[in-house]
């Protein structure tokens, strides 16, 4: 089941992911989970954009959180949908979820009159740039030595037409 999350019902599920996911988060940060990244995920957005128009869907399994994404609408055009993180319990990785969770954000991306999605991928996450090229994403542009808590990377932002 796919469904919208919000911070009041969803936090604590939410945060069992990114500790699930502890991987996920040390590779982006070099950073230990610690609840911080739970509570962001309710109120990040891109620059200039109000974290309440943000799209925020977690997929459970058998009740449990066991993937989740956050889409900002209007960055960086007025027409875009970016997509901010979508991560997955590591025991469900492999299993097609995150293509069932891209095809829901692609349908409601499309019903807010969105006309691409846009992802910016750590050039250090092969996997996860591997999984955006199969789904239809191509580079567009390399944001070299970008800070990220503890660690810098290169983002390679990909975009696919809606």
């Amino acid at each position: 089941m796919i469904r919208d999350l919000t911070r009041e019902t969803d936090l604590p599920a939410v945060e069992a992911l990114f500790r699930a996911a502890a991987d996920y988060v040390r590779l982006e940060s070099g950073a230990e989970v610690d609840g911080t990244q739970a509570a962001a995920f309710f109120t990040d957005a891109p620059p200039g954009i109000d974290p309440a128009t943000s799209l925020r869907l977690g997929l459970f399994m058998a009740d449990r959180l066991v993937g989740k994404v956050d889409v900002a609408f209007g960055y960086p055009m007025e027409q875009d949908a970016y997509i901010g993180l979508m991560i997955f319990d590591p025991a469900t990785r492999g299993q097609g979820l995150g293509t069932r969770l891209l095809r829901e954000v692609e349908t409601r991306a499309r019903q807010r009159g969105a006309t691409r999605l846009l992802i910016a991928a750590l050039e250090a996450n092969e996997k996860g740039r591997a999984f955006w090229q199969r789904e239809g994403f191509v580079l567009e542009q390399i944001f070299p030595d970008r800070v990220y808590g503890a660690l810098r990377h290169n983002l390679h932002r990909m975009v696919k037409p809606l």
